[in-house]
């Protein structure tokens, strides 16, 4: 019960830096990863906020994914969405109360910075499997549909998001593709110190059990 307790712990703290680097950079204005360029689009174009739109966004996916197996839906996965969406609507809340940059070198900060947390975020949370991401899910099931690698199912996903995005005017900039291109890296980079951490907290508790 302790250890899943622990996972949770970081499950929380990964989905919370994970939602103040996609709301660092969205604030930029130079362009948000493929499926938040999507969120910040559908909600200039139909209101709602970019947090509502992840949680609407992931249940559809939740729904695709189970037609896709044949399954019943893991409505489970939608927690993840929808803490992720009161994430982003709060860290966008506070930034706009906070600072927002007006100049290139604030805004380059600001994408720099996101794009870090992101990556640090998504490696935290994955050390937990208490809930699936959606987006995730669909990634590994076009994967075993396809027999695509998971690396051309994730860029064809990424594809289809910035398209939709465009239609919608979405937050398609410099910092898409530089989310597309780092997140990989800066995940495959923060994912070792984390499982460290992760193990070394294991140790302790079997100690003090």
């Amino acid at each position: 019960m302790r250890l899943m307790r622990a996972g949770f712990h970081l499950y929380i703290i990964g989905i919370i830096i994970l939602t103040l680097g996609i709301a660092l950079t969205i604030q930029s204005k130079l362009g948000a990863s493929p499926f938040d360029s999507l969120l910040v689009g559908l909600h200039r174009t139909f209101g709602l906020t970019v947090g509502s739109w992840e949680i609407v966004v992931g249940l559809s996916m939740v729904l695709c994914n189970a037609l896709a197996e044949k399954k019943r839906p893991e409505y489970y996965a939608l927690l993840t969405s929808l803490i992720t969406g009161l994430g982003i609507d709060a860290w966008l809340f506070l930034l706009k109360s906070w600072a927002v940059p007006v100049t290139w070198v604030g805004q380059t900060v600001y994408l720099g910075l996101g794009i870090v947390l992101i990556g640090l975020g998504v490696a935290v949370y994955l050390q937990s499997t208490f809930a699936p991401n959606p987006m995730d899910r669909s990634m590994l099931i076009l994967s075993k549909i396809t027999e695509w690698s998971m690396t051309y199912s994730r860029a064809l996903i990424s594809v289809v998001l910035v398209v939709l995005a465009y239609f919608f005017d979405g937050a398609i900039g410099i910092g898409t593709l530089l989310n597309a291109l780092l997140s990989g890296v800066v995940i495959s980079f923060f994912v070792p110190y984390v499982t460290k951490y992760k193990n070394l907290g294991q140790k302790q508790e079997k100690l003090a059990s």
